[in-house]
């Protein structure tokens, strides 16, 4: 197994001590956080270099002015950045994403770091939706 495989296999094993994880074809991972869709990739960017990448939808189809509350948000310490996507159908789409450098992670401290990711992508979500909806 590669470095990036053994990655995901650490991420596999700190995901599914909280959630269902389904392994796509290609390795990558996806769950659920409560109502927030996530997908964690592992890439070797160089040798000795493994990084994995978590992506979180935290909301979708929210209004345009959702823009403007993600921007200031964004900047309030978060891990990871938040991002818009403005879609064909005039919604807001926010996404998180977050990389990490992760050879050498144990389940437990992995399981620590990813949740403290999806836990906030929750909370924003939760905040956008009262605010939005």
């Amino acid at each position: 197994m590669n470095a990036s495989g053994e990655a995901l296999e650490a991420a596999r094993k700190a995901l599914e001590l909280f959630h269902d994880v389904s392994v796509d074809d290609d390795g990558a991972l996806s769950f659920r956080h409560g109502d927030v869709p996530c997908a964690v990739q592992g890439m070797e960017l160089a040798e000795g270099l493994t990084v994995l990448s978590l992506t979180v939808v935290v909301a979708w189809d929210l209004p345009g002015d959702a823009a403007a509350w993600v921007a200031e948000r964004a900047g309030q310490g978060l891990f990871g950045t938040l991002g818009v996507i403005h879609s064909e159908r005039g919604g807001t789409d926010v996404m998180l994403r977050y990389a990490f450098p992760a050879d050498g992670l144990k389940p437990e401290p992995l399981s620590t770091l990813l949740m403290l990711v999806v836990s906030t992508a929750s909370q924003v979500r939760g905040e956008l939706l009262s605010r939005f909806s």
